[in-house]
């Protein structure tokens, strides 16, 4: 269950103690705090974290269950933070989102990590690296979480926009936009946009609120005022990401609009095509149809040249209505 414990004080890591139930005590009295990272704990093997640092049962069940909505909430002791990474694969042209639950007090972090999305361990040996950063506090933290997740949102956004371009040359090739499949990727390509959506769109409030630009203009407990110009940054680059994916989401309509415009083409001229087969195939048909009705006086039925000329007529009408479709480009 736990990934990672430890204690960091002015910025540097030190291990945290077997208990980690002493760990919050240790890091309050040394003037530090406990980082505790966990992956998809059961409920009762987060009883004891939730006891040690005072939880708000309501935050911990939306972490348990996960499938939360990104989002900022304030309880009595602790800062509840939800974000979603994304990780989009370009071979199966498939976007999955993991969810990092992240618990900040005064002197803790906890952040529970579900699915395989997540940056966390690159997020911490970075910060490690960095111990006048580490140093500001559990801020520190939250702002490399969310400045992770948020600069590899641009990084998913830039492979969505280099699959969507070979898309749409596919669309556009004289013979690729005709292909039965088509369809079901450009919608599949869709629902993947959705998805990464349903990720970045929610963050903007509470990126908002933190940076100080939402509606609430009163600062965030637990959440140290000189970051929101570090967490504006990020609010900026998630309204970056946010702008790509409503331009993606345009592009792939105006992509399937374009696709099913040009089948309707393709399908007009096969049906046209088939019309004048079949009124060259009518001619012929009415002529022989009258010459085979059973009537004994009928004109030139028993002239010498009645069959070559009715054969020779049936030829040239045919010869003129195939000039006519072709010049006309139905056939």
């Amino acid at each position: 269950m736990i990934v990672d414990c430890a204690i960091y004080r002015d910025g540097h890591r030190a291990d945290g103690p077997e208990d980690f139930s002493d760990a919050v005590g240790e890091a309050r009295s040394a003037g530090g705090f406990v980082w505790i990272g966990l992956h998809e704990p059961t409920e009762e093997e987060f009883d004891l974290v939730t006891q040690e640092f005072g939880l708000h049962p309501l935050a911990v069940e939306d972490a348990l269950k996960a499938h939360q909505r990104p989002k900022l909430e304030v309880y009595e002791d602790s800062l509840f933070a939800v974000l979603k990474p994304v990780v989009y694969d370009a071979e199966s042209d498939a976007v999955s989102t993991g969810e990092l639950m992240l618990f900040m007090g005064d002197a803790f972090v906890v952040v529970v990590r579900h699915g395989e999305g997540a940056p966390l361990k690159a997020v911490r040996q970075r910060l490690e690296q960095e111990p006048k950063l580490l140093g500001k506090g559990p801020t520190a933290v939250l702002y490399a979480i969310a400045d992770a997740t948020v600069d590899h949102y641009l990084d998913v956004a830039v492979e969505l926009q280099n699959d969507l371009e070979e898309l749409e040359a596919e669309v556009f090739s004289p013979d690729g936009g005709g292909s039965r499949h088509t369809a079901s990727r450009i919608y599949n390509f869709k629902r993947q946009i959705l998805e990464f959506r349903r990720a970045t769109g929610p963050l903007a409030p509470p990126l908002a609120r933190l940076s100080g630009t939402g509606a609430v203009g009163a600062g965030v407990p637990f959440v140290n005022e000189k970051a929101r110009p570090f967490f504006r940054d990020v609010s900026d680059h998630l309204t970056r990401v946010n702008e790509s994916v409503e331009g993606l989401d345009r592009l792939v309509s105006d992509i399937l609009s374009a696709h099913l415009a040009q089948t309707s083409v393709r399908q007009n001229d096969d049906m046209r095509k088939i019309s004048a087969w079949a009124a060259m195939a009518a001619v012929p048909t009415m002529v022989a149809g009258v010459y085979g009705m059973n009537f004994d006086h009928m004109p030139e039925l028993r002239w010498e040249w009645g069959y070559p000329a009715v054969i020779v007529v049936m030829a040239v009408l045919e010869v003129l209505l195939y000039r006519t479709f072709k010049s006309r480009g139905w056939l």
